[in-house]
Order: C-alpha cells, then sequence, then structure tokens
C-alpha cells in the first residue's frame, strides 16, 4: 500500500496533434505499453458524487487497485496491490480485499457491497522525463470510442503548470478543458445507455 499526491495537467489531442508529438519526442511504437483500467462505483455514483475515483490497472501482468479522492490541486491516491487471484475475485465476483483502500472507502461513506465493476478502458501508453515531470502521451479505448491525451505529471503544481501550459503553445496545440479518463469513460456509458 501507498499514498501519493498526484497533481498533473491534462490535455485532449486530436489525432493528428498526438501524431504530431510523439514525432516531435522521438516516440516510437515500442515505447508504447497497454495498460487496462476497470471502473468500479455504486449503482447511485457516490464515488463521483465525491469527486473520487475507483479503478483496478492491470499492468504488465500486475494488478493494482487504486482509490483517487481529491485534495487541494491534486488527488490523493491510494494504492494497493492485488494478487491475482485477488484482482480476478474482485473483478468477476465483486470480492473487495481488505486493505487501505477499502478503510478509506469506509472512511468516506461508501458501502463496499454496493461497488460494482461498471467496464473498462485500455490505454497505451508511453512516458517521458520532461523538464521536472513525466510527460505522458496516451491513446484510450472506450466501447468504441479513441481518444488522445497528453498528461505532465509533477511533484510542483506552478512549475508544472507552467512547463506544460508552454509546451502546448509551442506545439500550438489549443488548450481543452479535460476531464479525467473515469469521467469520460462514464459519460460515454450514460450516454450509450440512454
Amino acid at each position: 500500500m501507498a499514498q501519493e499526491i498526484e497533481i498533473e495537467f491534462k490535455n485532449l489531442l486530436t489525432k493528428e496533434e498526438f501524431l504530431q508529438l510523439i514525432k516531435q519526442f522521438s516516440i516510437r511504437n515500442k515505447d508504447f505499453r497497454v495498460q487496462e483500467n476497470h471502473y468500479f462505483d455504486t449503482p447511485d455514483f457516490q464515488l463521483k458524487e465525491k469527486q473520487s475515483a475507483l479503478r483496478v490497472r492491470v499492468k504488465d501482468g500486475n494488478s493494482t487497485l487504486t482509490l483517487k479522492t481529491p485534495i487541494t490541486n491534486g488527488l490523493l491516491e491510494t494504492n494497493q496491490g492485488l494478487s491475482p487471484m485477488q484482482a480476478e475475485e474482485l473483478l468477476k465476483q465483486g470480492l473487495f480485499p481488505e486493505g487501505e483502500v477499502k478503510d478509506v472507502l469506509l472512511n468516506i461513506g461508501i458501502e463496499i457491497p454496493s461497488l460494482l465493476h461498471f467496464g473498462s478502458l485500455k490505454t497505451k501508453r508511453a512516458e517521458l522525463e520532461f523538464q521536472e515531470g513525466l510527460l505522458v502521451f496516451d491513446e484510450s479505448t472506450y466501447f468504441d470510442k479513441v481518444d488522445y491525451e497528453l498528461e505532465y505529471e509533477v511533484k510542483d503544481f506552478d512549475t508544472g503548470k507552467k512547463i506544460f501550459f508552454d509546451l502546448l503553445k509551442e506545439q500550438d496545440i489549443p488548450k481543452r478543458e479535460t476531464e479525467n479518463k473515469i469521467k469520460r469513460f462514464y459519460r460515454e456509458k450514460v450516454r450509450r445507455e440512454s
């Protein structure tokens, strides 16, 4: 288990902008790794209401349970490694593992039995150290939708903000209001069900 503060800036990209950036930064096909996020919430979206998100990320054969809760200028991430059996039990049977994530969920008033697996989002991701942080190039697929995103993960909010928005300006990419992946995923899910 680990807790860390996540400060990141993000911007949705067109496919052309995405291709322009990976060319600019010499990102090759082999630099991309695939990860899959499995999202959870209650039927009435209690986590979403609390600006929080719960997921299992499967990457390189490892599974991590992550709860993101809001704090000033970022998110507090509570991460807990899962064994292959724990991940399978959670994804297929809804059996929630003991640990810090469960403790925090109970603390914020979420009833564990009410959590449902809402679906999955697959991301091809490349990462690159850039100035004061980590530049992340994401191509995400959910339902039959594909979107492209640039993220910048930093330790210092003000420095990171300046570097990220200067980079967008240099690359002639407009700043776009960008929700996180889980919000985009949920919006698409709701749109399809209405």
